[in-house]
């Protein structure tokens, strides 16, 4: 196993998560972007007002998305497992 390849795995690990990560980190900047407008326009300081619609608005983005996260992730795993007779340079 080169440098290169342990490099190779490491990038394509990052983008994975970085792929599987965004909806839902994206929903929730979102809606707490939209409850800090909200609270700062009402002039209402309470800090729990936002849990809530933040862990509906997950809990949805993970419905929408659940399918699409575990077969990019099944694809990878695949994929890296689909490698190793490479990487220990039996093939």
């Amino acid at each position: 196993m080169t440098d290169t390849a342990v490099v190779h795995i490491g990038l394509q690990t990052m983008m994975i998560a970085v792929k599987l990560g965004t909806p839902v980190l994206l929903t929730a900047l979102v809606i707490g972007f939209a409850i800090s407008l909200f609270q700062s326009v009402t002039q209402i300081q309470e800090t729990t007002l936002s849990f809530v619609p933040k862990a509906i608005g997950v809990g949805v983005a993970l419905l929408l998305s659940g399918n699409w996260m575990l077969h990019e992730l099944i694809t990878f795993t695949t994929g890296l497992y689909g490698q190793i007779p490479h990487l220990i340079g039996a093939a």
